[in-house]
């Protein structure tokens, strides 16, 4: 709720204990600037699962699995490594893995220098579904991401996102 003078305040809480310390809340200008950002947090990967299903069926992370195999030396990667690249849960990555076995673009093996660890390759079939699926992929990130920016935004997009991803944990 806005007051006159501009800032906003959060609604009545009933029920938080007296002693409970009063949050630092968002200014009138921290929340738009949230607002915004929730607003592409929710949006894009939308946007972006739509155009992978359309073209390639494939989804956001499954791609994202496949393109981070495709960078990494020989085309493989731990499993536990694959899952930090594209910022997934282990459980979730070995379903995604498993559909990609079967279509023929991933196999997994034991790792020969850990045998708790398994390694993931890509194929040269999921290789050549990377190469057809990257070309409408980066034109749409590109539609939704960098065309409505200027050289010095992607900078500063470039900057924000690395220093809000420390506290995350993320290996930016």
């Amino acid at each position: 709720m806005d007051t006159p003078d501009g800032d906003r305040h959060p609604p009545q809480q009933a029920g938080l204990a007296q002693h409970q310390a009063e949050p630092e809340w968002l200014d009138s200008e921290e929340m738009d600037a949230w607002m915004a950002l929730a607003s592409v947090m929710m949006r894009l990967p939308t946007e972006l699962d739509r155009q992978l299903q359309r073209d390639a069926g494939l989804s956001h992370f499954e791609y994202q699995v496949m393109a981070g195999l495709s960078e990494a030396p020989e085309r493989t990667l731990r499993m536990s490594r694959l899952a930090e690249f594209a910022e997934g849960q282990l459980p979730r990555l070995s379903q995604v893995a498993a559909r990609l076995e079967k279509r023929g673009w991933l196999t997994r093996r034991a790792d020969p220098t850990d045998g708790r660890s398994t390694l993931a390759t890509l194929t040269d079939e999921g290789m050549a579904k990377v190469v057809a699926t990257a070309p409408g992929h980066v034109t749409t990130v590109r539609h939704l991401v960098f065309d409505p920016l200027t050289r010095a935004q992607v900078r500063q997009l470039r900057d924000i996102c690395q220093r809000m991803s420390k506290p995350l944990g993320s290996a930016c």
